[in-house]
């Protein structure tokens, strides 16, 4: 079928409307779209769906995105080198490109091992690919290779993995489990580096409407956006000081008496005694040759004497009311005395350096905002809290997120109605398949061996862990690739490597939508179905109570455009090709998406019966940490203290410093001053309203609102350099340079600059131009930002706290990024 002639195919006559919801970011709006002769032409909010109050520009826009000239529509091989500036597409058929592929994993799987072919995946926050990563994370389970290049480590460790360590699972709920703030029944909100106004819509209507009740709110941004103009407190930190803040907060609530004395004695390891030789926690071991080194001891304020305390009953032996939270004491050791003293006492000295002077240096925050924030999370309790990615893209970012999830404890209101809930979900058979015979017996992902408790420990790699594996091999070979969606020249730090590494690659598929500059290194690339021409199953909707009690699946708007496949299908496809029929159901989805449900009262037909999705009754219950077993033992944390860790020896086992200390940005003022006379700027970034990342720049109705890239400066920083609003300007880091226009944004520190990732697209319809993602003059922000300086436990590396220095320009920056076009 010729590319064009599935729109010039007769339609039916009439307008009607489905039910669905979108699926372009975690926000996952209900909708419904209008369909005019058999043309997608509209998508409006559902207001009956729980996260239907209303759709942002990039929803709207979804008619545009399914009928763009420029989607993919075959799958396409390369016929010429890498090396060529022309890949000299070839159009081919679904077979010879399933077959290229399945050939290709085969064959480096029986030579190298099935951990030498790596996938890629598009954020599942920021993209429509959630609908299918569960079936993509079977696939790599069922082959066997457990590199998965997702992002995690910069979108989602900090907030879905980091926080494991304190209270045993997410601090927010991210599809694997986690607290999710209960904005509904909050007094006090925290939203730390989000702006749900862009990244969440759901989220912003719930709070304006719980704004209009009275909840108080306090964001924290180095930016005056979206709902920080509607907040009670606004904190403005420097980018990447984000764990002194927390750390400076809590000073104050401990000082003040701002704490939750018993939740922190009950449910925390706070009142557990530490060596002050060891830093270890005092064990009966310690104390004698036969005791347990997995029971350890708190003090007993009552009885001046030590109290034992056992993981496996979560209790200690006497009445926990009498249990001491500071102090020093000395304990008679099987070795002789040592000194100990409780986590708690240990937590607050660690926070009593963080002064609000201290923080006003450390944080360019005044002690003012500083206490009236502490004051506001105590007092207008219960609090919740939501953090983004704006904490996350630093070189600190793992204890960062520790420090505000510690912090937080201070309130107790984790599970409590109103804050951090762990909300009920709608039982569902596990699809992912870490049941499946390989994934049983997988090798070590890229970088465990460097950071045993980063993304690796999941099974996630970061990019820089790709990159190096493919070029030099380390730890073991990755010569195979096949990505769904990720445009890692634009997403990640080390371009020039990353090109470098995508050239080398012995095979590369890549599935997309469009043609991008990382799709350009594949050998074939297959045209995938956007989320309004496919269907896809959501169970629960994450926001409350009531949006996890929805089941939905939700039926394609219009047909695929020309041969597109759905995610889900090239999956199952390519799984019946490598012989992995028999974890796939045979190929056949409706039968995947039936065992999904099996345990749910729901099925398949019911739901197609219903195209804005079933209810199914969830009760909430709270402080499920404190239920009770049959022998009266409570469930407590799956932590290894069977608490909320303050104090991880896990961390300390590892080399790490067991309470979130705060580590400055490897590349910032404090830390390189002598980068920093040059470079005097911190130059950060942030999500664009308009775009899911680097896609839809194309898309006329989003790009005629924001024609160029562009970076925000305070007035006075420009006023200085001489630079106007609108002028080209040159940012510059110690690695490199890109262009962008100026525009000024007076609630920016003078010292901080804000700049916009993703840019490479052209918009033939506006004549607005595409940009060389790897030149002299690009306007890709990620080709300044060097992955050398990176989180030592995440590997996370400083998109948003780095340094430069902004310069006018005579040019704005080269316009020659050509897609290359489908045959």
């Amino acid at each position: 079928m010729d590319f064009g002639a599935l729109d010039a195919m007769p339609v039916q006559s009439g307008t009607k409307r489905m039910q669905g919801y979108c699926g372009l970011c975690i926000a996952r709006c209900g909708y419904v779209a209008e369909i005019d002769s058999g043309r997608f032409v509209a998508l409006h909010p559902d207001p009956t769906h729980p996260t239907g109050r209303a759709l942002c520009a990039k929803g709207r826009a979804a008619p545009e995105l399914v009928y763009h000239s420029e989607r993919l529509t075959c799958p396409l091989r390369r016929t010429r080198p890498k090396g060529d500036p022309d890949p000299g597409w070839e159009r081919i058929n679904w077979n010879d490109a399933l077959e290229l592929t399945a050939v290709a994993m085969r064959r480096i799987a029986e030579r190298d091992g099935p951990q030498a072919f790596a996938f890629s995946m598009a954020s599942p926050s920021t993209t429509a690919i959630a609908d299918s990563s569960p079936w993509i994370r079977r696939l790599m389970n069922a082959f066997g290779t457990p590199n998965a290049s997702t992002s995690v480590e910069l979108c989602g460790w900090g907030r879905s993995y980091a926080t494991r360590y304190t209270y045993g699972v997410g601090s927010v709920a991210s599809g694997i489990g986690g607290a999710m703030a209960d904005i509904p029944h909050s007094g006090c909100l925290i939203l730390w580096g989000y702006n749900p106004s862009i990244a969440r819509l759901t989220h912003a209507t719930m709070i304006v409407e719980s704004l209009k009740r009275g909840l108080r709110l306090i964001v924290v941004d180095p930016r005056q956006a979206g709902l920080a103009n509607k907040a009670d407190v606004w904190l403005r930190p420097r980018p990447g000081s984000d764990g002194a803040l927390a750390l400076g907060l809590a000073n104050l609530m401990i000082e003040r008496g701002w704490y939750d004395s018993d939740f922190v004695r009950d449910w925390t390891n706070g009142p557990l005694l530490v060596r002050a030789d060891t830093g270890r926690l005092l064990t009966e071991r310690d104390l004698t040759a036969q005791g347990s080194a997995q029971r350890y001891f708190a003090w007993d304020s009552n009885r001046s004497d030590l109290v034992l305390y056992d993981p496996r009953t979560s209790r200690y032996e006497s009445n926990g009311s009498n249990i001491a939270l500071s102090g020093e004491y000395s304990i008679t050791t099987a070795q002789g005395p040592v000194l100990c003293r409780p986590i708690f006492e240990l937590y607050a000295i660690l926070c009593r350096r963080y002064s609000p002077d201290v923080i006003k240096e450390i944080c360019w925050i005044d002690p003012g905002p500083l206490e009236r924030a502490a004051r506001l999370i105590w007092h207008a309790r219960p609090v919740s809290y939501y953090a983004w990615s704006g904490h996350e893209q630093h070189t600190n970012t793992t204890q960062t997120a520790r420090a505000i999830s510690i912090l937080y404890a201070l309130t107790g209101c984790f599970d409590a109605p109103g804050g951090n809930v762990l909300f009920p979900s709608v039982p569902v058979n596990s699809i992912t398949g870490e049941d499946l015979a390989n994934a049983r017996q997988l090798p070590a992902a890229l970088g465990l061996a460097e950071r045993p408790l980063g993304p690796a420990r999941w099974n996630f790699i970061t990019g820089r862990e790709l990159y190096d594996a493919i070029l030099h091999h380390k730890p073991y070979p990755v010569r195979g690739l096949l990505g769904f969606g990720a445009n890692l020249l634009l997403a990640h730090a080390d371009v020039r490597l990353g090109r470098e590494a995508l050239a080398a690659l012995e095979y590369y598929a890549h599935a997309d939508l469009f043609m991008n500059p990382t799709a350009e290194m594949a050998d074939v690339v297959l045209p995938v179905a956007s989320a309004f021409e496919c269907e896809a199953l959501k169970v629960g909707f994450d926001v409350s109570v009531e949006a996890q009690s929805v089941v939905q699946f939700r039926q394609p708007v219009v047909p695929p455009r020309g041969e597109c496949r759905s995610d889900a299908q090239i999956v199952f496809d390519l799984a019946c090709r490598l012989g992995l029929a028999d974890s796939f159901w045979h190929g056949d989805i409706q039968a995947a998406y039936q065992h999904q449900l099996a345990p749910s009262g729901t099925t398949l037909k019911e739901l197609r019966a219903a195209p804005g999705g079933l209810r199914v009754a969830l009760k909430p219950r709270y402080a499920k940490h404190a239920s009770v077993d049959a022998n009266g033992t409570p469930a407590g944390f799956s932590t290894p203290t069977r608490k909320v860790e303050i104090y991880s020896e896990t961390f300390l086992n590892h080399g790490y410093q067991p309470l979130p200390e705060f580590q400055e940005p490897l590349v910032g003022p404090r830390t390189r001053p002598d980068l920093a006379a040059r470079f005097p700027l911190v130059l950060t970034s942030a999500k664009h309203t308009l775009f899911c990342e680097s896609q839809h720049r194309g898309l006329p109705s989003l790009r005629k609102h924001a024609l160029n890239p562009e970076v925000e400066l305070h007035p006075e920083t420009a006023e200085v350099r001489n630079i106007a609003a609108g002028d080209w300007v040159v940012i510059e880091t110690p690695h490199g340079s890109v262009r962008a226009r100026a525009r000024f944004n007076e609630s920016l520190d003078p010292r901080v600059v804000c700049g916009q990732h993703g840019w490479w697209q052209p918009c033939k319809e506006l004549g607005a131009p595409g940009y060389n993602p790897f030149g002299a003059d690009s306007a890709n922000l990620n080709l300044i930002i060097n992955g050398d300086a990176r989180d030592p436990i995440s590997g996370t590396v400083p998109h948003r706290a780095y340094l430069c220095e902004i310069r006018r320009s005579s040019s704005g920056p080269t316009d020659g990024f050509e897609e290359t076009r489908s045959p």
